[in-house]
């Protein structure tokens, strides 16, 4: 308009900022993966820059198909059990006092505070045969003689479901607890059964906190490093092991880029496609 005075630099700085910094920690870094997973792999050096379609090529194979769907197949499960878990548990700390909610939150909290190393190594402490989980068994009458339950799939499954449990319940517990405690209460009293009115109720109303839950944590373990490689065996280890194998150990830095390339590719697509069941059925309705 006639008049305006021409906004300057300063005024655009909300916009200009966020698109720097995305630019600097995503665009360039995920750029150069793109350009290096068409590199050419030098036998004995590194790599060199040009353009080809091998690495691509060489993702079809037994190997890597086996460990993809093994990595989405334990990143669904893994979110699956703590989307299951994690949302009654969240209800009902939701309907404790306001000093019992702190109490849990803060116990929350601090699992957060453990790495992942630690986390790793005490689950294998806990399912090793020398001082673990069934010498107590075998104590109380329950088991005849010590076992082993790590490495292996469970070991591995517990491990990752108890680091990504705290994430599911914090993610869960502010739509919970904003939850109207009327609508609850009002199905009880037209005759509802408690377990009815909560899968009815509950559940009905928060299917898009419980979609959301169930991608954050569907995305936080399709990474796991190093979980795998600690409780799991060789057969049990994701496509992040195998991207840094084929990386540090092997120096194939343009197959393990179009790897990582192609899996980040097809987790998107997956979220996409979950993301978009979720909203079906909330348009669809009760």
């Amino acid at each position: 308009m006639i008049g305006e005075k021409p906004r300057g630099l300063r005024a655009h700085l909300p916009v200009i900022y966020p698109a720097l910094m995305l630019g600097i920690f995503f665009v360039v870094p995920f750029g150069t993966m793109v350009a290096v997973s068409f590199f050419h792999r030098q036998p004995g050096a590194f790599y060199l820059p040009g353009f080809e379609l091998g690495n691509y090529r060489a993702l079809y194979t037994a190997l890597f198909g086996r460990v993809l769907v093994f990595s989405l197949f334990l990143a669904g499960l893994s979110a699956a059990v703590c989307v299951s878990l994690g949302f009654p548990f969240t209800y009902f700390i939701t309907r404790m006092q306001r000093r019992a909610q702190v109490v849990w939150l803060v116990i929350l909290l601090s699992v957060l505070s453990l790495s992942e190393v630690i986390i790793g190594f005490a689950r294998s402490l806990l399912l090793s045969r020398t001082a673990g989980l069934s010498n107590l068994l075998v104590w109380l009458g329950l088991m005849d003689q010590p076992a082993s339950w790590s490495p292996g799939f469970m070991a591995l499954l517990l491990g990752i479901c108890y680091l990504a449990f705290p994430y599911t319940v914090l993610v869960l517990y502010p739509p919970l607890s904003r939850l109207d405690p009327a609508r609850p209460e009002a199905a009880l009293t037209l005759g509802a059964s408690p377990l009815r009115t909560f899968f009815t109720v509950v559940v009905g109303s928060l299917r898009n906190a419980i979609v959301a839950a169930f991608v954050m944590v569907f995305v936080f373990t399709l990474g796991a490093y190093l979980l795998p490689q600690l409780l799991g065996r060789p057969q049990h280890w994701t496509l992040s092991v195998l991207i840094t194998d084929q990386a540090i150990y092997q120096s194939n830095m343009p197959l393990s880029a179009a790897m990582a390339i192609f899996f980040m590719a097809v987790s998107l697509l997956l979220v996409a496609l979950t993301m978009y069941a979720g909203q079906e059925k909330r348009a669809a309705g009760p």
